[in-house]
């Protein structure tokens, strides 16, 4: 069902976080660990993003490919001459029924943000059709009919439950309510997973989002660690390493971590 791994801190080299470990993220896409009943390997693509500033401005890069991690010589010989201070990488194992190409692999970004998804959502097009219309209705109400619309749905870069999850996400980060929630990550990531386990309770959830100073990631059914100490923050699917400090997040937990902070609550 796919790894993913977050990083904030001191700059690194891009490629070298995909290496990182005995069981970095790139060993994860053919000797998982913790699967937990959603496939064997993480074969069916690869991708990273990383942050950089540029007179002040902040924005982000990626680099997809729709083979194995395991495959790509970009992840040796290019990726490795990037450095940034934040940086989050996935590989994918596709669901069957989805498709196998570069526009399904996550990252999505736009804007700052960069999103993940370890899971799958049971009968996707309904499910997220109907929860779009559930955020058009309270999105009308607040002025912003452009929303939520089926229009904004055909945006997905792929015909996958993912990519069509980043179009709604966006939307509700987009989206101020009048209580100013919806607009924060954290507010807008548990929203989600509510209306989604509302329709489809067997869906598995864990996202994961970075605006390239911060991470926020949900668990719901699949593993995540943490390790975070005063000078950087990494969640990840499976630790990489052997680090005492790595700690396991409990089931339907939300979690935020920056250098210095992490913080664990109630998902639902």
């Amino acid at each position: 069902m796919c790894r993913h791994l977050g990083y904030i801190g001191p700059p690194v080299r891009v490629g070298e976080m995909l290496t990182l470990g005995s069981h970095s993220l790139r060993t994860q896409s053919w000797a998982p660990k913790d699967m937990r009943r959603g496939g064997t390997i993480n074969a069916d693509g690869f991708g990273v993003a990383w942050w950089h500033t540029a007179q002040d401005v902040v924005t982000v890069s990626r680099y997809r490919n729709a083979a194995p991690i395991w495959t790509d010589p970009a992840v040796e010989e290019v990726l490795p001459q990037l450095e940034s201070s934040a940086m989050l990488g996935a590989v994918r194992s596709a669901t069957v029924g989805m498709p196998v190409e570069r526009s399904a692999c996550a990252p999505f970004t736009r804007d700052r943000w960069a999103f993940s998804h370890n899971g799958v959502v049971p009968d996707w097009r309904r499910t997220l059709t109907a929860v779009a219309a559930e955020f058009a209705l309270i999105a009308a109400e607040l002025g912003a009919e452009e929303l939520f619309t089926a229009a904004r749905l055909l945006e997905a870069e792929s015909a996958t439950d993912t990519a069509t999850l980043w179009v709604l996400l966006c939307d509700l980060l987009a989206t101020t309510s009048p209580d100013g929630e919806w607009s924060a990550a954290p507010a807008a990531l548990r929203l989600l997973v509510s209306a989604i386990l509302d329709r489809a309770p067997e869906a598995r959830l864990n996202f994961l989002l970075c605006d390239g100073a911060q991470l926020w990631a949900t668990t719901c059914h699949h593993s995540l660690s943490a390790l975070v100490t005063d000078s950087f923050a990494i969640l990840s699917s499976e630790p990489f390493d052997d680090d005492p400090r790595w700690q396991s997040i409990p089931d339907r937990s939300l979690v935020t971590a920056r250098p210095g902070a992490l913080s664990v609550d109630a998902l639902l």
